[in-house]
């Protein structure tokens, strides 16, 4: 069965979200170089160790990004509490 396209759907997404979330997945689970990450996936290297940056901080507070919030209302579940003044719900306030 030819899966190039179920590849392609990985290797080159479409989605702003998703491509964030491929290559990080890149950096952090396969062990690519930022830099080789970054020209795979179109952004600039100095832009991409941003993301990276942002992610790691994220992470370690966390609150991590929540990439496919759609599909899971509550995002993942962290070790840590939520920070104050943040709803459980992505997207949401308290006051709404």
């Amino acid at each position: 069965m030819d899966d190039t396209l179920c590849r392609r759907f990985f290797h080159q997404p479409s989605c702003p979200l998703q491509r964030q979330y491929e290559a990080r997945r890149a950096v952090f689970l396969d062990g690519l170089s930022q830099q080789e990450t970054a020209a795979r996936f179109g952004y600039s290297y100095a832009a991409f160790r941003q993301l990276v940056h942002q992610f790691r901080h994220d992470c370690a507070a966390g609150t991590p990004p929540p990439f496919f919030s759609s599909r899971a209302p509550d995002g993942p579940r962290w070790h840590r509490r939520r920070p104050l003044g943040r709803s459980s719900q992505p997207g949401r306030t308290r006051a709404s």
